[in-house]
């Protein structure tokens, strides 16, 4: 956990440095939030979900093969390795800002613009994380959401917010906590 978030602050610190404007997004937004309410309900992550434009992927791929990581694309993932023998375990995930992750998905991915800043790095505010989860929708995603909502961050007054069938989504996750 201790290398996810060293990992986490140096591509953080390194993107802030360079100017890039960035979202930490996944497992460690959702820590970032719940932490804030209960520190013993954080979860902990494997990797790092870092949300850019497309069109900064160039300076991207600058900054942070400046501080040691090494880009790939592999298997339509967009993606930096913790050094050059590092595991794909071990890595950055991009998402890009704007953009449909599936086609499936409802909605595309929230801007750059929709963020926070949380500790020493900017996370995704917490309607773009929730709205996110709720497209992506995979277990992980309902794991993630159901933390929030058992924390308190989230609640019934929350599902109006959101297109249909998000907020049906959201509405299932309340009803049924327990999965």
């Amino acid at each position: 956990m201790e290398k996810v978030r060293r990992r986490l602050l140096r591509a953080a610190k390194a993107l802030d440095e360079g100017g890039v404007d960035y979202a930490i997004a996944g497992g460690n937004a959702v820590a970032a939030w719940v932490s804030q309410v209960d520190e013993a309900a954080v979860r902990n992550t494997r990797d790092v979900d870092i949300l850019i434009r497309r069109s900064d992927l160039a300076r991207v791929t600058k900054t942070l093969e400046d501080v040691g990581f090494v880009y790939r694309h592999a298997a339509s993932v967009d993606m930096f390795l913790d050094g050059p023998d590092a595991y794909v375990r071990e890595s950055i995930h991009l998402i890009f800002a704007g953009e449909k992750v599936r086609e499936r998905e409802i909605a595309p991915n929230p801007d750059v613009t929709e963020v926070v800043r949380a500790e020493n790095y900017t996370i995704l505010s917490l309607d773009a994380l929730v709205r996110i989860k709720l497209t992506d929708y995979g277990d992980k995603d309902r794991t993630h959401l159901r933390d929030l909502i058992d924390v308190g961050l989230i609640d019934q007054t929350w599902v109006a917010r959101f297109p249909q069938e998000l907020g049906a989504r959201l509405q299932m996750l309340i009803d049924t906590p327990e999965g």
